[in-house]
């Protein structure tokens, strides 16, 4: 029986400092981002079901896995996993991961495995590529992992952008800069194993979709497809128009609000 996924946005990960030229390289959680995982620790919906942490190998969704479920963690003497196929889409400064071994000295003597997190995982090019092609595929690939683990509750810390990408929803896309996922939020999906099982299709939880909708209908196929399109046409616009001028704080201030 394929497991269930609880997909979760990263906490605030973004210091609240002047920056004229440049955006932070994978910055660290802020300390409102980490009064953010507490409080998801005690929202978080049956914690000591899950059997299985899940994370990007960025530092704010390891911190945010580490802080928000910490009892599961310590009581099931758990890992989190880190897998690259989750990182963000970008390949601006602050959507670009440590090498493994900067990885390894942060997180020494941590509940983390950086197992499956290899040379090159942060370097944005072919596999990693900042496009839709690629992220598509990599998303493809997390989601076809997860489905094959045999633990039946999975949690995922990964970004608000790569998100859309792997639970294939992109409805409420524009809600935050580049997202619709607010910092911390939970969103709980199964497999749908009636259709495409190579794709390995998510949908979400009759009750994840009432959290957030009520009993409003969701999007079919065809509008889906669309606000696909739409979306992923925006993100890719915005990429290429901050690379082509000179960074001013406005555009670092747009940045700051996506991590």
């Amino acid at each position: 029986m394929a497991p269930n996924v609880h997909c979760v946005r990263h906490a605030q990960g973004f210091h609240n400092l002047s920056i004229a030229n440049h955006a932070m390289h994978d910055p660290l959680l802020t300390s409102y981002g980490e009064e953010q995982c507490r409080t998801l620790r005690k929202q978080f919906p049956n914690m000591k079901n899950v059997d299985l942490v899940v994370a990007s190998p960025l530092k704010r969704t390891i911190y945010t896995a580490l802080i928000a479920f910490e009892p599961v963690l310590k009581e099931k003497n758990l890992k989190i996993i880190c897998l690259p196929e989750l990182q963000e889409t970008s390949d601006l400064p602050c959507d670009t991961g440590l090498s493994v071994e900067e990885l390894a000295k942060e997180f020494d003597g941590k509940p983390v495995d950086f197992g499956l997190v290899l040379p090159g995982w942060n370097n944005k090019r072919m596999k990693w590529a900042p496009s839709a092609p690629a992220i598509e595929k990599r998303a493809r690939e997390a989601r076809q992992w997860l489905m094959a683990r045999p633990e039946k509750e999975i949690v995922v810390v990964s970004h608000g952008g790569f998100l859309h990408y792997l639970t294939e929803d992109w409805s409420d896309s524009s809600r935050f800069q580049g997202t619709g996922w607010a910092n911390t939020e939970f969103r709980s999906y199964s497999f749908n194993t009636t259709y495409q099982l190579d794709e390995a299709h998510m949908m979400e939880t009759q009750d994840s979709r009432r959290r957030r909708f009520g009993d409003e209908k969701p999007l079919d196929h065809n509008e889906a497809t669309q606000l696909k399109r739409t979306s992923t046409n925006d993100s890719e616009k915005e990429t290429k128009e901050y690379f082509g001028k000179a960074a001013k704080a406005s555009d670092v201030q747009a940045i700051q609000a996506k991590v």
